[in-house]
């Protein structure tokens, strides 16, 4: 009897912390079909670039010199490149290259974003109107025009490139992230805080930004698939990572010109782009449809 009711309690207090706010996107993500594939997929696409350097089969920038441009093979399983470097091992590192620089660009897209779009909204007035008219004149450039102006003046390189992406994402995060705070400004806890004399900063720390926590995930993931084509495109064109780094992007690249005689140069580069890009946007899609369920 005494060892049950030591039970008891231990299964109520692991019922509550799973009711607290940690744990319910989690649940939610287990309860729909697309987040918890997408889920489980993108978290295999992060372990892969975590210990991709460990379980790749040779090394990256090894040439070897009797297996020029090989097809797939027991030895080289994806094939080699033109100057015989292994294709597979070259994907592997290169999905931590592709995805580091991917999160700290959209890292930087977040935390600028956030802090102007919510700023803006919350003070409105002139402050508001200039910030607006500044990132409406950048949005009116393709991001990855104004991403190729920030690396041309910066030079190529892999954190460069990410800076650029970063720079270039942030008019329309906070553009999108102004309409969000706009319908939390008015409401009834906000009001509050202002009339008993709380400053700008503690309601905007403190109530707008807790209160659109859920669009902020969703924007960013959406956005985290978007550096990623732009961390590829910067690479494909000579301008993120350089040789002998091996990125997703300049690996594309280096297989273009050989699409007739060695297929596989460019085909599993543009898959591993394809399936991370496809995995981050369904996940995406997934935690909008469970953070709003009317859209």
């Amino acid at each position: 009897m005494s060892e049950l009711n030591k039970t008891i309690p231990v299964r109520s207090i692991w019922r509550k912390e799973r009711s607290l706010p940690r744990f319910e996107l989690l649940d939610k993500i287990m309860q729909k079909r697309k987040a918890k594939y997408s889920f489980f997929m993108m978290l295999g696409i992060i372990l892969i670039g975590i210990i991709g350097p460990w379980i790749a089969p040779h090394d990256p920038t090894k040439t070897y010199y009797e297996a020029f441009m090989q097809g797939p093979s027991a030895e080289f399983w994806l094939g080699t490149d033109a100057i015989g470097r292994d294709i597979l091992s070259r994907l592997l590192y290169g999905t931590r290259v592709t995805l580091t620089v991917a999160v700290m660009a959209s890292a930087m897209t977040f935390v600028a974003g956030t802090l102007i779009g919510v700023t803006s909204a919350y003070l409105g007035g002139i402050f508001d109107n200039v910030m607006m008219r500044i990132m409406d004149v950048l949005l009116a450039l393709p991001g990855i025009v104004l991403a190729l102006a920030i690396v041309a003046a910066l030079g190529p390189s892999q954190e460069n490139a990410m800076i650029a992406i970063g720079i270039a994402s942030i008019p329309g995060f906070s553009i999108l992230v102004r309409g969000a705070a706009l319908t939390v400004k008015g409401s009834g806890y906000v009001e509050a805080s202002r009339s008993i004399g709380s400053s700008n900063w503690w309601i905007i720390i403190n109530q707008l930004i807790p209160n659109i926590s859920n669009i902020l995930i969703v924007y960013t993931t959406m956005f985290i698939g978007g550096a990623i084509l732009g961390t590829s495109a910067l690479g494909f064109i000579g301008l993120g990572a350089q040789p002998p780094t091996p990125e997703w992007g300049t690996m594309l690249s280096e297989g273009k010109d050989y699409l007739r005689e060695a297929w596989w140069l460019a085909t599993f580069p543009g898959l591993a782009i394809t399936i991370v890009v496809f995995t981050v946007y369904m996940l995406g899609d997934a935690l909008r449809d469970i953070f709003d369920p009317k859209s």
